[in-house]
């Protein structure tokens, strides 16, 4: 027989359908499906005139840009270009002092972080150094974010089961916490746990800079694929340009808070709009030439 993650099971479900939608009023319920974003879920993300400092240092300087629904955008930019505090304020994480931020045409700058439908994974994982990765009796790591929605155990069991074999967390991890893991290893457990419950908007932190070379390939295609899959809007920030430029649909080159340049990869490396975006790009020492 099949399962809800490896063909038709005995409910005739989609085997591709492999989320499960929460519960919507906070008790332990039956939930009716797995799923992936309806094509009617729009989450379109649009960043109006935001502006945020940080006592005097002006970290967004009126930053404007917009990503469509199911796109995989990447942003570029030097250590200190404002990177990951974009990633903040489309989180919810940072307030900006100016300008909005609204997901499928809804100003979400007064909604808190759980309820903007963005998940984050960090480049320190920001997994819970005391619990394992997964104990189907206690709180864990993966199963946090379903505890906490109070999702029946067999649904919480399905759900785990589906995900951890997407991403590629083998059993044997279960029992192990944070300090026991690899740098892969946690890295993978960190994207399991965001996935857990469908995003709207996918935001990923320099989430490969701390794997070997090899990892960093394999999880990277993994993201890829599972982009695909999810159909979630993906912003993803990276100091590699190799990377950029093979995972970006479109690509924003940031610097001193503002956006440089902004278009698919091939046409930003290919014609730079200024001095400093050609310098960036054009420094970086390619094994083989991106085109």
């Amino acid at each position: 027989m099949g399962t809800a993650f490896g063909g038709d099971d005995a409910s005739g479900r989609d085997p591709n359908l492999w989320f499960q939608r929460p519960c919507g009023d906070g008790q332990p319920q039956r939930a009716v499906a797995f799923v992936r974003r309806s094509p009617s879920t729009m989450a379109k993300l649009e960043v109006r005139k935001v502006t945020k400092r940080f006592g005097a240092v002006l970290a967004l300087d009126d930053i404007s840009f917009s990503v469509d629904d199911r796109e995989f955008f990447v942003v570029v930019g030097p250590n200190g270009s404002g990177k990951t505090t974009l990633l903040r304020v489309i989180a919810g994480l940072a307030r900006p002092d100016a300008g909005e931020v609204r997901i499928g045409d809804v100003n979400v700058n007064e909604l808190p972080p759980a309820q903007r439908g963005v998940r984050m994974v960090f480049q320190g994982y920001a997994l819970f150094p005391h619990l394992r990765v997964y104990d189907e009796r206690r709180w864990a790591n993966l199963n946090f974010p379903l505890k906490i929605r109070k999702f029946l155990k067999e649904e919480m069991l399905k759900v785990i089961a589906t995900v951890t074999r997407r991403v590629g967390i083998e059993s044997d991890l279960f029992p192990r916490k944070p300090d026991q893991l690899s740098a892969g290893q946690k890295q993978k457990v960190a994207v399991g746990r965001a996935l857990l419950i469908p995003p709207k908007i996918f935001v990923l932190d320099e989430p490969l800079s701390n794997l070997d070379p090899l990892s960093r390939a394999h999880v990277r295609d993994e993201l890829k694929r599972i982009h695909r899959e999810i159909g979630a809007t993906t912003l993803y920030v990276t100091h590699n340009l190799p990377e950029a430029m093979a995972m970006g649909d479109r690509l924003a080159v940031l610097n001193r808070g503002t956006i440089q340049q902004i278009g698919p990869p091939r046409e930003v490396y290919k014609n730079p709009h200024n001095d400093f975006v050609r310098l960036f790009l054009h420094s970086y020492e390619f094994p083989v030439r991106p085109w």
